[in-house]
């Protein structure tokens, strides 16, 4: 925030007017800033992007995080403001994040919200995933509603085709249906531009979305999504995570965020979802 200049000499006409210059303008920067929040100014980005500047205005904020982030300092990640974390739990039907428990246990001990993930490899049964997924991720009630994170897996050397819309769908409702046979829970899906596009667009509506748009926001690159989390960086930095970390907004206010960890639905769904025994109060 930028302090208000000094009124020029030549054009001053009095104390009096000087004054409400000088206020007028401390107005003005004031709005500039509250227009511009940081909610959490020590967190930050070491490549920030003009065009998710915004994101920092959410008030509700947090990360996700794998192995790759190294050994988590969640007191200082809590310390920070974190209000939620999503942690890898399983890939495919046959990996474990090696750091999974380690952090499921430290963000739950530090008072993290926290929520596992599944990353899903398309060249194993969906069948296979969730039965590997029911037997990593404990059925904590305390915790977030669990996350089916679809993407292409375009970096594997196993397996880089993509499947058919028709195909990559089945193996997602079937995910999603023992997700939340699981957990209780309506999972959350993740996903990315390219895989929204080729599979998610206009399709599973019922669902909550968390869309990764690191270079806009999401209504320019989502067709027909609403959205209830935003991965706005993967540069980002929080104190108690070495290196870079993604971070993550929440589209709502905070009353509107204590009421889904209240009943771990979107707020928006309460009315529809109730009538299928979900969004009540824990």
């Amino acid at each position: 925030m930028k302090s208000a200049a000094p009124v020029p000499a030549g054009l001053r006409r009095g104390r009096g007017w000087a004054k409400r210059a000088v206020s007028a303008a401390l107005l003005a920067s004031l709005a500039a800033c509250a227009s511009n929040n940081d909610f959490y100014p020590t967190k930050g980005d070491t490549k920030p992007h003009p065009g998710v500047a915004r994101a920092k205005n959410h008030p509700i904020q947090g990360i996700d995080i794998s192995k790759w982030q190294g050994p988590i300092d969640w007191a200082s990640v809590r310390s920070a403001g974190t209000q939620f974390a999503f942690i890898k739990a399983t890939e495919g039907g046959d990996h474990v994040d090696e750091r999974f428990r380690e952090n499921w246990d430290g963000a739950g001990r530090a008072g993290v919200p926290r929520g596992a993930y599944h990353f899903v490899f398309w060249c194993r049964s969906a069948e296979d995933q969730m039965a590997w997924f029911k037997r990593n991720v404990p059925n904590d009630p305390s915790a977030l509603p669990p996350v089916l994170d679809v993407e292409w897996n375009g970096h594997s050397q196993t397996c880089p085709k993509r499947l058919p819309k028709a195909q990559a769908l089945g193996m997602i409702r079937y995910m999603l249906t023992e997700m939340e046979r699981y957990t209780g829970k309506r999972p959350i899906i993740y996903t990315d531009i390219t895989f929204h596009k080729d599979v998610l667009e206009d399709e599973l509506p019922d669902y909550p979305h968390w869309v990764r748009s690191t270079a806009a926001e999401p209504e320019q690159r989502f067709v027909n999504r609403r959205w209830m989390l935003w991965q706005f960086t993967s540069t980002g930095r929080v104190p108690g995570v070495r290196g870079d970390v993604d971070r993550n907004a929440f589209y709502g206010s905070p009353s509107e965020w204590a009421s889904f960890l209240s009943t771990d639905c979107d707020p928006r769904d309460h009315r529809r979802l109730a009538g299928q025994g979900l969004c009540t109060e824990k």
